[in-house]
Parts: C-alpha cells; structure tokens; sequence
C-alpha cells in the first residue's frame, strides 16, 4: 500500500507541475501528458482505497485523514467524467494541486482508531458519507469553475487579451460545466442528508438533534437548493450563479471541518 500511495503522491504533483505548465506555454502535448499522469495517480489512488476498505471493513471515511483522501480521490474522479464532455483543460490546474493537498495533508495527519464501533459499519452509513463526499466533490470543482469563470469576465470587462483571456474558455462553456457540477452535487446533497438524518434516528432515537454540524448542513442544503431553483425557473447564469456557488461551497467547506474539529 505505501508504494501505491507514494505513486499517487507523484502522480499528483507530477500532474499539478503539468497543467501548470499548460495553462503558461499552452502546448497541448504537455497537457496530454499531465492528464495521462493524472489517470495514473487516480488508478494508484483507487487501489490504496480498496485495499483499506479490504483490510478494515469500511469506507475510509471515519476520520478527517481518511476523509481527506477520500475527497481527493472522489474530487480528482469527478474532475476526469466532466472532462469527457466538457474537456476544460485549464482547469487541470486547480483541480490537480488540490488533490495533491488534499493527499499531502492527509499523510500528515494520524490515521483511525483501530477498533471501530460497529455501528459506523453499516451500509446505511456508507451510503450517506459517500453520498456526500461526492456532492461535496461536485461543489469543489463548481467552486473552482465558478472562479475561472469571474476571472475571464473580469478580463473581458478590462477588454484586456491578457494572460487569462487567452488562456480561459469561453463564460458560456464555464456556467454550463458549473451547472452541470451542480445537478450532480445537489442530489448527493440532498441524498447524504436524508440518509443522514435516517441514520441519527437509528442511533440516537432522534431525526435531527439541532447540533451545530446538521444546522449548517442545512443551511448549506438551502442555499444550493436556492441556486438550483433560481437557475430552473428565473434562468440565473453567469455571474450571480458563480458567485452564489463559491459562498455555498465556502459554508460547506466550514460544515466538513467543523465536523471533525466541532
């Protein structure tokens, strides 16, 4: 297992300097390259997680080193399916070094316990972590686009071809794909909740408890659900969508913490 996490490590960082490379000289070949390498640190990256989910019985998911690994796993293979449609190529550049941290951070911090409770075996748990890894996965990367997507329109506004024009796609190619991360990331939200509060009922004999973690959780829910209606029904696109995903996936990077350190 250690040689498949050092290759995902190397992976990883081989593939951020890639993309970076891409986005300054723009030479495709490079970032052919650095998707290939990026697919090599995602296979290693899947086989470090199956064979922990073997050896323990469990998703890795029941500590913020687990979790972490996880998400960047789930983040990096999210990234990889959108790619097949929308083939955003710069946006290797903030997707890759994020999983690279997400792993880095994740080797430093000190692994589970080695007895588990039973209870956190169960398959209704899996569900709902993972569920939920994957909607906040979709967030990362419609965070991520719905940046790209205010730094090309401030560049068009300056009517500047500068560094980014030149380099960023189109608005119209960004909001599609941060929609797109959207439909995919609200139903995992929404699922992870439900069998959440499922699974507290199971445990604690309580459907919701009014603890800090579900209270944000909620708010967090609202606020992507506000955005997906306001898109359905008012037709909100371009800036205010960009803007409304960063300050929810900022709400929900500050529920996931505040899980492990609440």
């Amino acid at each position: 297992m250690s040689v498949l996490f050092a290759l995902t490590i190397a992976c990883y960082v081989a593939s951020s300097l890639g993309y970076q490379g891409y986005v300054l000289f723009q030479k495709r070949p490079v970032y052919r390259v650095s998707r290939i390498v990026l697919w090599v640190g995602f296979l290693c990256h899947t086989g470090v997680i199956a064979l922990r989910y073997f050896e323990a019985g469990h998703v890795p998911v029941q500590c913020l080193h687990e979790t972490l690994f996880t998400f960047a796993w789930t983040v990096v293979g999210v990234f990889l399916i959108l790619q097949i449609r929308f083939n955003l190529m710069v946006l290797g550049a903030l997707v890759a070094p994020l999983a690279t941290l997400c792993v880095v951070i994740a080797s430093i911090l000190p692994g589970p316990p080695v007895e588990l409770d039973p209870l956190l075996k169960g398959l209704w748990r899996t569900f709902h972590v993972g569920t939920l890894i994957v909607g906040n996965a979709a967030f990362a990367i419609a965070f991520l686009v719905g940046i790209l997507y205010l730094i090309q329109e401030r560049a068009i506004k300056d009517k500047k071809r500068g560094f980014f024009f030149r380099r960023l796609p189109s608005l119209k190619l960004l909001d599609s794909m941060g929609y797109s991360c959207l439909i995919v990331g609200f139903p995992m939200l929404t699922f992870g909740i439900i069998t959440g509060i499922i699974y507290a009922q199971m445990v604690h004999g309580r459907f919701w408890n009014w603890d800090p973690k579900e209270v944000f959780a909620g708010i967090t829910w609202l606020v992507f659900a506000a955005l997906l209606h306001e898109r359905l029904t008012v037709g909100w696109q371009g800036r205010r969508a960009a803007i409304m995903t960063i300050v929810g996936f900022v709400i929900l990077l500050f529920t996931f913490f505040l899980r492990f350190l609440g």
